[in-house]
């Protein structure tokens, strides 16, 4: 009888040393997405107050999600964060989604900040040294900090965001040309270039910066629904 004891006592022992390393991982995994999220919400310009830990009971769904974003300002599907699309600048060809076709264009302008590479790096996990560390990037062939060139192409989608309508992704072909210094001004430009068929466009998607040098060029195909009601 004691040998079983001692197995049960050892089988006990292991169960809680496994419990506790599960929950310890899971810990650090949570305080993780906690991190990149509040990369995220710092990077659209919005204030969270003390952002909870793992310890901390979870932000509840109508203060996490989209829709208890500050809406003034907003304008057709996008949400324009206060303090932060002061300095934003959106072109576009056309006002109505009836009026989009070939030759139609969407254009959109930000400085890419170093807050801004520092969150999309927190909230990405892409923490290359190109882009965060002065020292090492000043060694390398482009002589300073560049920003993530995924970061800078997320600037076509916030341009056909702000097409009338409502912008879906079906396809993104890209090709990086050059790199984006920190604290560039860059601009996306999206032009429709097919119309085909079905609510569905093919559009030539081009970034440049301020000395407008093309750092991104590529194809994009998306489907542009009506808004819902509001």
């Amino acid at each position: 009888m004691s040998r079983n004891t001692d197995v049960d006592a050892g089988e006990s022992t292991a169960l809680t040393e496994a419990t506790k390393s599960w929950s310890d991982i899971s810990y650090h995994v949570l305080n993780s997405y906690l991190e990149a999220n509040r990369a995220v919400i710092a990077a659209l310009g919005f204030s969270s107050g003390d952002p909870p830990t793992a310890s901390r009971p979870p932000l509840s769904a109508s203060a996490s999600t989209p829709a208890s974003l500050p809406s003034s300002g907003a304008s057709g599907s996008t949400l324009e964060p206060p303090g932060v699309a002061e300095e934003w600048e959106t072109e576009l060809s056309v006002e109505t989604r009836k009026e989009l076709g070939v030759g139609e264009y969407v254009r959109f302008s930000k400085v890419v900040t170093d807050g801004d590479v520092h969150a999309f790096a927190g909230a990405s996990g892409d923490t290359n040294r190109l882009h965060l560390d002065e020292e090492f990037a000043a060694e390398t062939r482009f002589g300073g900090r560049i920003a993530h060139g995924t970061l800078i192409s997320g600037l076509i989608s916030a341009a056909l965001a702000r097409l009338p309508g409502l912008t879906i992704y079906l396809s993104q072909d890209l090709e990086f040309r050059g790199p984006v210094e920190i604290d560039s001004t860059v601009t996306a430009e999206c032009e429709i270039v097919e119309d085909l068929g079905g609510d569905r466009y093919r559009l030539r998607t081009q970034v440049t910066d301020a000395e407008d040098d093309v750092a991104i060029d590529g194809e994009a195909v998306v489907l542009i629904d009506d808004l819902p009601d509001e």
